[in-house]
């Protein structure tokens, strides 16, 4: 059975964010809260994790995860970014966005796309989320919590208890989430693509 952390959306309690990076170091599957929508997260090296969310998920290997970063600084450790590019990113983040960037050397070969060798990052906004990447010190790999058969995130913290409390190690009860995953945005060719619409303004982006 999970543990089930209840944590303030505004003034996180420490000692919970200690206690959710330990057992993320540990190799526990995680939900917790997004500015988007709850996410599964894992350790960013931890294979048997990323097998749990793919499992949870009913995703095969090719499908697409997210590094959940702190900030530009962490992003630009494992992405290739331009000038332009880094512009760009700087009025967006942190936000509901995830920007597909070329990979660098740190991102784990498994998570690249095979072809493109790109990888998606984001910074949330969302003081939970970027709590425990703090105590992490490095990224979360992540995905948004839609189940198998399901088009929607899950968004009530009690409801995901109950559905999921013996298949993950840890829930963060952080309120009610948005039903929204993120807006993609492709940056690999330098102008911006929009793959997917979703929390993040167009609008805000110049399109």
């Amino acid at each position: 059975m999970s543990q089930f952390f209840q944590i303030h959306p505004d003034n996180p309690q420490i000692r919970l964010v200690k206690r959710a990076a330990e057992l993320i170091r540990e190799g526990a599957v995680v939900i917790y809260p997004t500015d988007s929508a709850y996410a599964l997260g894992c350790h960013l090296g931890d294979r048997k994790a990323l097998e749990r969310i793919m499992q949870l998920r009913a995703v095969d290997k090719h499908h697409n995860f997210t590094l959940m970063c702190r900030d530009l600084s962490e992003l630009g450790t494992y992405a290739k970014v331009d000038n332009s590019t880094f512009r760009l990113l700087k009025a967006n983040t942190p936000g509901a966005y995830t920007f597909v960037l070329p990979g660098t050397s740190e991102v784990p070969k498994r998570l690249l796309h095979e072809k493109r060798k790109s990888i998606g990052l984001r910074i949330p906004d969302n003081r939970i989320a970027l709590a425990i990447l703090e105590e992490l010190d490095e990224p979360l790999l992540t995905s948004t919590l839609i189940l198998a058969g399901e088009n929607e995130p899950l968004n009530d913290p009690y409801d995901i208890r109950d559905r999921l409390e013996h298949q993950v190690d840890l829930i963060i009860d952080g309120g009610y989430c948005g039903l929204e995953p993120t807006t993609v945005v492709d940056l690999r060719d330098g102008a911006p693509v929009i793959l997917r619409e979703g929390a993040g303004s167009v609008a805000a982006l110049g399109l």
